[in-house]
């Protein structure tokens, strides 16, 4: 009898195939002496749409609402309906008496294969691969390491609990609001509390008064003095008149050093990355959304086999994987890192508990180079950069930690108190994982010397420049991507899985905007925000809900008691809505007609584009107008928008300059550079680029309801 492997995508059902030896190609499928191999393409199963129950639902309307499914159905994707028949005819065969999941170890892939196996109508005995890479060693070492399915029972329970929950709080509220307001609106449990979070802070920023502060410095003994208040500690003073009376008392007195401090300290390396902290780093550091960085971060995984399995939570490793570390250091010993990866290889590899620790890895560990040779030149621009940062702070963890000796000096000077420091570093420890200084968050105060000064309390110096320096307290900074991430960390909101396809529905729901990297909350938001329910807009509620699922998949809660509890709150929040006493008023219509239904357009910022879209929820047309390219400015050489279709395509920049398509290409022909087609074409590339890598990469969240205003027909009666 042979065994039959369900891997979640084609490149890792490839590769997991070349190690099993199935070299026999079929459609959809490789076969072998002992095992078969055939994949998903992510999802291919689904839960049913509101009309796979009742027709009735085909029309939105307010009194049909709640739908409260006793029994939920599952569909095959229409999309993907040929590779499920594949992977069904393959569960059918009668020499098939093993199955193996082996689809993306954690909660959304245990669905993916779950599913299949429910909707084919599986009886076989099934066994779970679980690893965190896809190099060879690791597919040939967990095969030796197969676990029972039904270990992973509690886990599937969980999975399909968040599935049915997102559906009922999902189809219910957007078909409320739609409904309701005559609107295409929708809402869920992490995408509304987290539009919440950027509106709170929109608010924050707005109702900021700026106050004046002002700081006093001086310099005594070669060093530079911090004024500081005796009683609060601070820096600053809101009292222009009392720093200015200090800095003239201070410039006819002495400055007395009353307190001498000397210590050696140790600073330990960050900790490995997980999925959010790299995603924060990246936005930081490259300008990546939390997509892109995903994407990457997938290709390094499954593509170049390079990185571990990057949607993990734990910034810890086992000790099984400790034991693996040298092999890891030689893999990596390459190029830029080859210096020190080498030069840790010559000593016993430090391992402690910063770093290793089982009980902090849930179903991953820490992000970390796998044991596969690397080759940097395979890579792409984007690759290298995202490679660059795991192996860094991989090579940082392994190093000891930098130390330093610290002077604080505390003086007087008329009447006040007065400090000043410096730091010298004896060992750069971890430090020399990077190539420019780390920037070091605290002692901002502190300056870093080659040499250490000899002063001892009590001694005496003359004061010179007094300076006062003004300032204003500023409010907090708009969310980026990268700030966003931590917020939604901070708050529980979503997973290290779902985060970033949850910032790219906000985006492209036109529910926020980006301006420059600030993101904004777009008039439609706001709107949202006043219309939905309260508690659907608190970080609690999905918090509550990750925690039940958590609960779920260790055994400690029931699905059934979960859902049930569910189907309360949704009936809730739709009683709410549908009593609401709100109005939604498009602000954003232009004078362009749909060319399918005549009615007037919006006009919408997208993520990388500006877009016209027809105000009826129920045509959907849509239109780009402008598109983000990589073509630079020649006078300010910032990047630039092109506007218009065909031979009528231009280039316009911020600045006012602009320039035709035609013209811009005659233009890089006489500079010579010889590659106009790509350079003027990269934008439309590059998405096509990404949908290819996507298609394999993405990880669905499935939100049923995500296309369902694509068959949206609202029927109103007279009066409503």
């Amino acid at each position: 009898m042979k065994t039959l492997v369900i891997a979640e995508k084609p490149s890792v059902g490839r590769d997991i195939a070349r190690v099993l030896q199935c070299t026999r190609n079929s459609q959809g499928a490789l076969e072998g002496e002992k095992y078969i191999v055939t994949w998903a393409l992510g999802h291919l199963v689904t839960l049913a749409d509101p009309e796979g129950y009742d027709a009735k639902y085909k029309s939105w309307r307010i009194e049909d609402l709640p739908m409260m499914p006793q029994h939920f159905k599952l569909v095959v994707i229409k999309q993907t309906h040929r590779q499920f028949q594949i992977v069904k005819n393959q569960l059918l065969r009668k020499d098939v008496g093993t199955i193996v999941i082996a689809t993306d170890a954690g909660r959304e892939g245990e669905l993916v294969a779950r599913w299949i196996l429910k909707i084919a109508g599986n009886k076989k005995p099934v066994k779970r691969l679980w690893i965190s890479s896809v190099t060879d060693k690791a597919i040939r070492e967990g095969f030796k390491k197969l676990k029972d399915g039904r270990a992973y029972l509690n886990l599937y329970a969980a999975a399909e609990a968040r599935a049915e929950a997102d559906w009922l709080v999902g189809m219910n509220g957007t078909r409320a609001l739609t409904c309701r307001y005559n609107a295409q609106l929708s809402c869920g449990r992490v995408q509304t509390p987290t539009l919440a979070l950027i509106a709170s802070r929109e608010q924050e920023i707005k109702s900021f008064v700026p106050k004046k502060y002002y700081t006093l410095t001086t310099v005594s003994h070669g060093m530079t003095w911090n004024w500081q208040d005796g009683k609060s500690g601070s820096n600053r003073s809101f009292d222009r008149g009392r720093i200015q009376s200090i800095a003239e008392k201070a410039e006819k007195d002495e400055m007395v050093i009353t307190d001498v401090q000397r210590t050696v300290k140790k600073s330990y390396s960050p900790g490995l990355y997980d999925l959010t902290e790299l995603q924060r780093d990246a936005n930081k550091r490259f300008g990546y959304s939390a997509k892109e960085t995903l994407n990457i971060m997938q290709r390094l995984y499954e593509n170049h086999k390079v990185l571990t399995y990057p949607r993990t939570d734990s910034r810890y490793i086992g000790k099984d994987v400790a034991e693996t570390l040298k092999e890891r250091l030689q893999a990596c010993a390459v190029g830029p890192y080859r210096k020190m990866a080498r030069k840790l290889l010559l000593q016993p590899i430090r391992m402690d508990k910063r770093f290793v620790d089982d009980s902090k890895v849930s179903d991953h560990h820490a992000i970390i180079p796998t044991e596969q040779f690397v080759q940097l030149d395979h890579m792409s621009s984007e690759e290298r950069k995202i490679y660059d940062l795991v192996v860094r702070r991989f090579l940082a963890v392994l190093y000891p930690p930098c130390e330093y000796e610290q002077i604080k000096l505390t003086g007087s000077c008329a009447g006040e108190k007065w400090t000043a420091g410096s730091r010298m570093m004896k060992e750069a420890g971890w430090q020399q994982a990077y190539e420019s200084e780390w920037e070091e968050e605290d002692d901002d105060l502190l300056m870093t010397v080659t040499s250490m000064p000899k002063l001892e309390k009590g001694r005496k110096d003359t004061v010179m420049r007094p300076k006062v320096s003004e300032g204003q307290t500023k409010p907090p900074a708009y969310y980026n991507e990268g700030t966003l991430l931590t917020a939604m960390e901070k708050g529980n909101l979503g997973t290290v899985a779902t985060r970033a396809d949850i910032i790219d529905k906000l985006f492209n729901s036109f529910l926020m905007e980006k301006k420059d990297k600030d993101i904004r909350v777009t008039s439609k938001g706001r709107q949202l925000l006043g219309l939905v329910p309260e508690d659907l807009k608190k970080p609690e509620l999905t918090a509550d809900w990750e925690e039940k699922l958590l609960a779920i998949s260790e055994g400690r809660l029931k699905k059934d008691v979960f859902i049930s509890e569910i189907r309360g709150y949704t009936e809730e929040i739709v009683k709410e809505i549908v009593g609401g006493e709100g109005q939604f008023r498009h602000e954003n219509l232009t004078n362009h007609l749909c060319p399918n239904c005549g009615k007037r357009m919006l006009s919408v910022q997208g993520k990388n584009s500006k877009m016209l879209v027809c105000q009826d929820r129920s045509c959907g047309y849509r239109e780009s107008i402008a598109r983000k390219t990589n073509a630079r400015c020649p006078k300010c050489h910032k990047k630039m928008e092109m506007y218009g279709k065909g031979d009528a395509q231009t280039f316009v920049c911020t600045c006012g300059y602009k320039e035709k398509l035609s013209a811009f290409q005659n233009r890089r022909k006489k500079e010579g550079a010889g590659v106009s087609k790509r350079d003027i074409q990269q934008y439309m590339k590059r998405q096509q680029y990404m949908k290819r890598q996507q298609k394999e990469a993405d990880e669905p969240i499935n939100n049923a309801f995500a296309a369902a205003f694509a068959k949206l027909s609202l029927e109103t009666k007279e009066g409503e």
